[in-house]
């Protein structure tokens, strides 16, 4: 998805709430499909954390990753590796937004669809 996002902070806030309505989906879905299997609360929180993450920063987090453990030897291989990376100089802090926000989207979906954290009360 090439979304032109902003540079610094700015487009790292906007990965951060594009990853929120990931997390919103994300556990809509696993919802979804682990109700009809009656598999309990947090292993759907689990599974939508888990798929979110992935979804909403998997390419930032593989740059992140490539670029900390792969060697470059020459500014060629450098210069390469940064070019398909959209603002190289905030990756860290874009992918630990994206972390983030798809970790609250996922909370903020269990909040609204499950009623979470006391929303429901058991029977009398």
């Amino acid at each position: 998805m090439n979304l032109p996002l902003h540079l610094g902070l700015l487009g790292a806030f906007e990965a951060g709430l594009i990853a929120v309505l990931v997390g919103l989906i994300c556990y809509g879905l696993w919802r979804w499909i682990l109700r009809s299997a009656t598999h309990p609360v947090p292993r759907t929180l689990g599974w939508a954390s888990l798929s979110a993450m992935i979804v909403a920063a998997g390419i930032d987090a593989w740059h992140l990753f490539y670029l900390a453990v792969m060697r470059m030897e020459s500014p060629l291989y450098a210069r390469m590796a940064l070019q398909g990376i959209h603002d190289a100089d905030s990756l860290a802090t874009r992918v630990v937004f994206e972390f983030l926000g798809a970790a609250l989207g996922v909370l903020l979906g269990w909040q609204w669809f499950s009623g979470g954290m006391g929303g429901r009360q058991g029977p009398a």
